[in-house]
């Protein structure tokens, strides 16, 4: 398959014959009627008996199109999903909860609930979290602890005696 990510020149035109389409995107006509079913913006206006126009927009469209199928292998579903997300412009006054989904705000809420949960929790429940040196009492001297028995692998020696002398 030759490389489909190669920049495609398109002349300087408004308007273009659907045979020329075909030759500058590289597609056959049947191809590109299939993609006016599926693209139904794709076009200008078809009268019977008269020859099907494209403008420019519509051959960049085309090459958008072919690129999304052919190169980063889309379905034509796919392709149209994306073309539609491309297309729809976000509003300055476009409501979060559309942008985001159903129920974002909802999961957002919960999410700064169970974070102030946690502010909460490590901070005693004022609100405020503090960090304090430990008291020094809890400074004590370390105790040393003392092994168990075969602990370390190997024979076991036996524990002193009261008196000193190791017993067997």
């Amino acid at each position: 398959m030759a490389d489909n990510s190669v920049a495609i020149e398109i002349p300087n035109r408004a308007l273009f014959k659907a045979a020329e389409v075909c030759e500058i995107v590289k597609v056959q006509p049947y191809v590109l009627r299939s993609w006016e079913s599926e693209f139904p913006d794709l076009g200008v206006e078809k009268t019977p008996g008269a020859p099907r126009i494209y403008r420019r927009a519509d051959v960049e469209q085309v090459i958008r199109i072919r690129h999304l199928l052919l190169v980063e292998g889309l379905t034509l579903a796919g392709a149209r999903r994306k073309l539609e997300e491309e297309s729809a412009p976000v509003a300055a006054d476009t409501p979060l909860d559309e942008l985001m989904g159903r129920h974002a705000r909802e999961r957002i809420t919960e999410v700064k609930r169970g974070l102030q949960a946690l502010l909460d929790l490590l901070s005693g429940g004022d609100g405020e979290l503090r960090l304090t040196a430990p008291s020094s009492s809890s400074r004590s001297r370390p105790v040393a602890v003392a092994r168990a028995k075969g602990s370390r692998g190997g024979s076991a020696k036996p524990a002193p005696t009261r008196n000193g002398h190791r017993t067997r």
